[in-house]
């Protein structure tokens, strides 16, 4: 009965996840004489779009005042925290046993060190106290595993978009190729920046608000550096631009200097959070269209916490209807950080043969997408 604990912990959001995949149905004697073609991908390597029984998906979240960020050696505390309680919550709600597990899974990277560290310690505790095998986990790889375990998408070309992380993805040759990424900054970075300068609240998520915000506006586009590079992008720039509109917005406001107004139209926070998402998401959508094109696919799966916000989802379903494709999107229980993708791709990996020696189990901040064997993939 194989079952992965995982525990997630790369930026402020604690995860602890059980999973449990049902063993494969063993090959019948007629099956001998079927060419490789013709037997069923189930029975020769495990697939990650196989039913899979999610038993408990914990997160708890260091949440920072409006107008900051989150520091890691706050977060890591809070992480240090949480752990353990979080882990005896999975295992009571799981209805499992400690004997039921097979081994412990944990983000290796990339992420924020100590954060990052401090999850990977427990992780260590808990193989040794146990005596279970421990798995290091790709945090990219596992969202994109349970993105796919989640959504049914078969081939699909990966837009990876979080607070760190700014990368498309295409599957070839046992490895998750990365033909475009962020320059700079990530996405979700930007987004969270922003969130600070106009002092909108961290609760449940910066990103989330600039949402709620955007959908009030929609009145007026203002002008944003358009920043796509080849198959890449930058948002530093765009970032700059938009906290000097910010500060333009408050001056007029105190009345420092006049009020800004677009024809009759006073400018407010939304139309600023309108105007960044339209221009951040179009550039995302530009790539990933190309990414389609040069691979030939018709499927695009959106990851990462950014991945929840539906003006992303809406423009990329519109890129992807004229293709005649389609968008696969999870919601915030999987596109969020959390335990459980980490647990299922771990899984993976174990039943592949992979272990995390104790001596190889130190984390790192600069773990790449594309440093993973997939041979649990043809």
């Amino acid at each position: 009965m194989p079952i992965a604990l995982g525990l997630e912990g790369s930026a402020n959001k604690l995860g602890v996840g059980i999973i449990f995949h049902p063993p494969s149905t063993p090959p019948s004697p007629h099956d001998s004489a079927h060419s490789d073609d013709e037997v069923p991908k189930s029975q020769s390597k495990p697939s990650a779009s196989s039913q899979v029984q999610i038993l408990c998906n914990l997160r708890h979240t260091f949440v920072s005042p409006p107008g900051t960020g989150f520091l890691p050696k706050d977060t890591a505390a809070h992480h240090r925290r949480w752990v353990v309680r979080l882990v005896k919550q999975a295992i009571k709600q799981s209805k499992i046993q400690i004997e039921d597990i097979d081994c412990i899974c944990f983000t290796q990277g990339p992420g924020m060190g100590a954060p990052l560290s401090a999850v990977a310690i427990a992780a260590r505790m808990l193989s040794q106290l146990w005596d279970k095998p421990l798995v290091g986990v790709n945090h990219c790889v596992g969202h994109i595993e349970m993105g796919r375990t989640i959504t049914g998408a078969d081939n699909p070309v990966v837009l990876y978009v979080s607070g760190g992380n700014t990368q498309v993805i295409a599957y070839s040759a046992q490895r998750y190729r990365i033909f475009g990424e962020a320059l700079d900054i990530a996405v979700g970075n930007c987004l969270d920046r922003f969130a600070r300068v106009i002092n909108i609240s961290n609760d449940p998520a910066p990103g989330y608000n600039i949402e709620q915000l955007a959908k009030k506006g929609g009145d007026v586009l203002l002008d944003l550096p358009y920043a796509v590079k080849g198959m890449d992008v930058s948002f530093s720039g765009i970032l700059a631009r938009a906290e000097e509109m910010a500060r333009r917005l408050h001056a007029g406001r105190k009345g420092e200097q006049d009020l800004w107004k677009e024809g009759d139209k006073v400018i407010g926070e939304e139309d600023l959070c309108f105007t960044l998402q339209e221009t951040l998401y179009a550039m995302l959508v530009e790539i990933t269209e190309r990414a389609m094109a040069h691979v030939g696919a018709r499927q695009v799966l959106i990851v990462g916490g950014v991945g929840c916000n539906e003006r992303l989802q809406q423009m990329m379903g519109m890129m992807a209807a004229d293709r005649g494709g389609s968008v696969f999107a999870t919601d915030e229980r999987f596109c969020i950080d959390n335990g459980i993708m980490i647990a299922h791709a771990g899984l993976l990996q174990h039943s592949m043969g992979f272990r995390t020696k104790l001596e190889e189990s130190s984390c790192t901040q600069r773990f790449r997408t594309d440093e993973v064997l997939i041979n649990w993939r043809d």
